[in-house]
């Protein structure tokens, strides 16, 4: 409902639909999915919003809650050409027509996101992936129908944060949005990304998981992670 007043009162009319992805918590394994290591992530419950309306023409317009709006052309987007949050989300269709050759047009977009920012959480893969799946459905790509078009989609997810947003993250957060399930762990093998599902019934053996605010802020653009990455890589 929030998502959808918010794209009424920024472009008039009805989203053609809302789409949603998790942010993720990782229980094992931090900083080894570029390290080609094993992981095991897990869906939140808290989700980023995005609703969505598809334009006959290249023109790109996205609003959020938390940062300015941003307009431009499908055109326009490339590697260094749109700072700020709203790279997260014009790199996706980007990426989806350079790796999977998605016949993509323009888009009106609204995005409220109950995942915090710059807590850890993945909150920039949230918002890639729902994109991700929005796109896809409108363009009839047919890639978020089951797991293996699923980590197509998390490969052009990664592929938008790294080459348009700036930030090179290595996978596993997009992995955990798209292609979790409900009630069960990733254990994911970052060599090639292939994964299983592991029951995971925390509530259920009297446990919780709990995720402590340090009030440390991320950024993943602002190069820290990406020096750390440099030196894993040397």
């Amino acid at each position: 409902e929030q998502v959808t007043a918010a794209f009424r009162q920024s472009f008039g009319g009805e989203p053609d639909g809302v789409w949603a992805a998790p942010g993720r918590v990782n229980l094992i394994g931090e900083h080894v999915d570029y390290n080609d290591g094993l992981c095991l992530p897990m869906a939140l419950p808290h989700r980023t919003f995005v609703a969505l309306r598809h334009r006959a023409d290249n023109v790109l317009q996205v609003t959020s809650t938390a940062g300015e709006p941003w307009r431009g052309t499908l055109a326009e987007v490339a590697p260094g050409r749109v700072a700020g949050w709203a790279g997260y989300v014009v790199g996706v269709p980007w990426a989806l027509a350079l790796d999977q050759g998605c016949a993509l047009t323009g888009f009106e977009a609204a995005v409220v996101s109950e995942v915090p920012v710059g807590a850890g959480l993945s909150s920039s893969a949230a918002l890639e992936c729902a994109v991700a799946i929005a796109l896809d459905e409108l363009a009839g790509c047919g890639l978020g129908a089951d797991d293996a078009g699923r980590a197509r989609l998390a490969r052009s997810c990664v592929r938008a944060e790294n080459e348009i947003a700036g930030a090179p993250t290595g996978g596993m957060d997009q992995a955990a949005s798209l292609r979790a399930r409900a009630g069960h762990a990733l254990a994911l093998d970052c060599r090639d990304f292939s994964l299983q599902q592991v029951p995971f019934d925390a509530a259920g053996a009297g446990l919780a998981v709990l995720v402590m605010d340090t009030r440390v802020h991320h950024a993943l653009v602002d190069g820290r992670y990406g020096s750390r990455r440099e030196v894993c890589r040397e």
